[in-house]
Formats: C-alpha cells, structure tokens, sequence
C-alpha cells in the first residue's frame, strides 16, 4: 500500500501560519481530506452560515477533485457547528452539495480554533485507486 500526501508544500492558515499537516491523505483507495473551513488564502471569510457552509464545502470539493475523487466517492462526513441553530441552514447547503449522493455524517457543536461557523472533513473511496 502506498500513501499519498496532498498539500504538505505549505497550506496556510489564519494570520499565514504555516499549516503543520496535509491537506489529505490517500491510501488504499481511501482519500482522507483535512478539516476545512470558510477559509481564502489564510483567512476566515465573513458571512452567515449558509455563505460559510458553501466555502467550507467548496474547499473539501477542490482537494477532493484535485485528487482524482467525485462527490459520489464521498463516503462520510463530519462537521462541527459553533451553534446549534445552524443545523437546519447547515443541512441545506449539504442538502444541495450531495443531492442525489448523500453520505453518512456525524454532525456536532462545539467550539472551533478558528473564529468561524463550521469546519467540515470529508472521507471517500474509489476500489479502483486500491
């Protein structure tokens, strides 16, 4: 089996820190992709939580992609929620981003160590890339 790094040149985070760790993983078929939130180059983009949900969803998109992974290879989810009353706005950005394709997914509230509204990683799986 062999392992994959995507990222590891130097993403970067809030206030351009250096992030210390890949942006994914694949291994035996398994793309494991980093916690992403409503970030632009190394800062949180203000807005209300469907405008965070899409960005943090868009970032997960792009990695996934860059990979060689559709949406239908997504085989879980999990998001935090700074607020409970997000879930409903929440599950429809995801909703719209897995019509057709919907994962499992864990989904809790708790506080982030960025100062947004979300963070969402995802996990997917192609046989063919085993």
């Amino acid at each position: 089996m062999s392992i994959k790094r995507y990222g590891t040149e130097g993403g970067v985070g809030t206030g351009g820190q250096r992030l210390p760790f890949a942006r994914a993983v694949e291994a035996d078929g398994w793309l494991y992709i980093s916690g992403q939130t409503p970030m632009t180059a190394g800062e949180v983009v203000e807005g209300g939580i469907i405008e965070q949900t899409k960005l943090a969803f868009d970032n997960c998109l792009q990695i996934m992609r860059e990979a060689g992974y559709e949406v239908k290879d997504v085989v879980h989810v999990t998001a935090v929620l700074t607020d409970a009353r997000y879930f409903s706005s929440f599950n429809k950005v995801f909703s719209e981003v897995f019509d057709g394709h919907p994962p499992a997914r864990i989904c809790s509230v708790q506080d982030l160590v960025v100062d947004c509204k979300v963070e969402v990683d995802m996990k997917c799986f192609r046989a063919d890339r085993k």
